[in-house]
């Protein structure tokens, strides 16, 4: 089982909150799917014929009931997928936390439409992984954190299995533990193989944050006793200068060519301590080989900045695209693009607390590069609303027009401020942007800044002047501060009564390390 490493592909592979990656090989195809939180809709599915270039083909949750996120709290919703394919049909399982609890959807192909998700019974846990034997036995194995209502700390088990039928979501027996990692905190995130004639349980340990860590055990049986490698935990960025941080939560697929990659989560830190990463955990890949039965895990390595993107969105389809979401809702519930031909139009509805809502009036897209500049034409002439860059409710920067004014908002925990200045007319372009920090001064200490600004005309897209009304440090928006495990979104929000968006651009570029 040698084999000579192959170059990986470029990372991060797929860049925005990207975390939890599961991947799958059908044919000549991978699929790999991700977590989505409170997001809907929910638990991106991608497609690739290389490992290299990856498509957004759909979402294994677009319904509404599929996940129960419409109260559900901040981190909460859909966690750690499993995406495998057996006896000709696709199944994803996840956990719905604070929601549904453990699911299992299905569907014959994987741009959907999925099932509206079983829901596993005697599965206490998180992170399920579903694998079979060759005759045909079914196993969960999974995480067994418990989580309690109110202030009540979590209780782990460590890893657990069961026989399960998939068709019913029914446990077969009692849980079993399972070979639980090293000691470190929070092992979690098992996914179960069969290679060659051996079986190896694949868990992330360590916790999420800059202890993150991959280790690996062997067997001859699914459901063990397992071994561990004596090289674990075989893959970790902690204590290091690495640029990605925080890897774990991995899967393995094989290659066409026979060779190994990994895919994981990891963030990119920046700021001069390297404590703050805008963009939370992203999907990166890397190779490994196989040496006596283990696998050797090369470094993870950060791709020098490839060219800068530009997209714009003039809403002139009669769907949004899929990349477009919404927070505890979907999008369609608060937007239209069949109200005014060739605009986006938002409803705030009920959503008078603007983006300080627990379900605002907002359509968004994840931020993918560390220097992106987010615009669009507004009119307002129905309401109040702007562009937001959002973490969560209580960590996000906005700017919005409305009523003769244009008014910068930054939400940090409890804190708010407000800047504002007379504008004339319905209709307003306004842009959010992340810039590199100053070179020295307390704000080097942060991974960007976050400008705030309107432009003085509305007919071209270059040419006029920008006026800031606020240039703020990003590290009150980003997933350390927040303590999230997403990163961040922007987009239109509508505030008070009808907004209308005529076109949304997006440019972007990595910072050079």
């Amino acid at each position: 089982m040698t084999q000579t490493p192959s170059l990986a592909p470029s990372n991060p592979l797929i860049p925005g909150f990207h975390p939890d990656p599961s991947v799958c090989k059908v044919g000549d195809d991978y699929y790999l799917a991700c977590s989505s939180f409170e997001y809907l809709p929910g638990i991106p599915v991608f497609h690739s014929r290389d490992l290299a270039a990856w498509s957004l083909i759909g979402h294994v949750a677009d319904r509404e009931g599929q996940l129960d996120v419409c109260d559900t709290p901040t981190l909460g919703g859909a966690w750690a997928p499993t995406l495998r394919h057996h006896g000709g049909r696709f199944y994803c399982v996840v956990t719905d936390a604070h929601g549904r609890g453990s699911l299992i959807f299905t569907a014959e192909d994987p741009q959907g439409p999925w099932s509206n998700g079983t829901v596993m019974q005697g599965v206490s846990g998180i992170d399920p992984d579903i694998a079979w034997d060759e005759e045909g036995t079914c196993y969960i194995t999974y995480s067994g954190l418990l989580l309690h209502d109110g202030d009540a700390p979590p209780t782990h088990l460590g890893i657990q299995q069961v026989r399960m039928d998939p068709r019913t979501g029914r446990a077969l027996e009692e849980p079993r533990s399972l070979w639980s990692g090293t000691g470190l905190m929070f092992p979690e995130a098992p996914h179960l193989y069969k290679i060659d004639e051996t079986w190896y349980l694949l868990i992330a340990e360590g916790g999420t944050e800059r202890g993150h860590a991959v280790s690996i055990a062997r067997s001859t049986r699914p459901e063990g006793p397992f071994e561990g490698c004596p090289a674990n935990p075989v893959l970790s960025a902690r204590s290091t200068d690495r640029p990605i941080q925080n890897t774990g939560h991995a899967d393995l697929v094989q290659r066409p060519d026979g060779s190994w990659l990994m895919v994981m989560l990891g963030m990119r830190p920046r700021g001069t301590t390297r404590a703050f990463s805008p963009m939370g955990r992203e999907t990166f890949v890397t190779s490994l080989h196989w040496e006596d039965g283990w696998p050797v895990v090369a470094p993870v390595e950060l791709t020098p900045p490839g060219p800068e993107v530009r997209e714009r969105d003039d809403f002139d389809d009669e769907c949004l695209e899929p990349r477009w979401l919404g927070v505890r809702r979907l999008p369609a519930s608060v937007a239209s693009l069949t109200e005014r031909s060739g605009w986006l139009r938002l409803h705030a509805g009920e959503a008078k607390a603007g983006m300080d809502d627990l379900r605002p009036a907002f359509v968004g897209r994840r931020q993918q590069h560390e220097r992106a500049a987010f615009s669009a034409l507004l009119d307002v002439s129905g309401g109040t609303g702007g562009i937001s860059l959002r973490i969560d409710e209580q960590h996000h920067y906005d700017i919005e027009a409305g009523h003769g004014v244009i008014r910068a908002r930054a939400r940090v925990g409890s804190l708010t401020q407000t800047w504002e200045q007379p504008h004339p007319g319905d209709v307003a372009v306004l842009r959010i942007s992340t810039e590199k920090p100053p070179a020295d001064g307390l704000e080097n200490l942060a991974a960007d800044m976050v400008r705030l600004s309107v432009r003085s005309g509305t007919a071209g897209d270059s040419g006029e002047a920008w006026t800031t009304l606020a240039l703020l440090d990003g590290r009150y928006v980003s997933a350390e501060t927040t303590a999230s495990f997403t990163g961040r979104s922007v987009g239109l929000y509508a505030a008070e009564g009808t907004v209308d968006a005529d076109w949304f651009a997006y440019e972007g570029h990595d910072a050079q390390r």
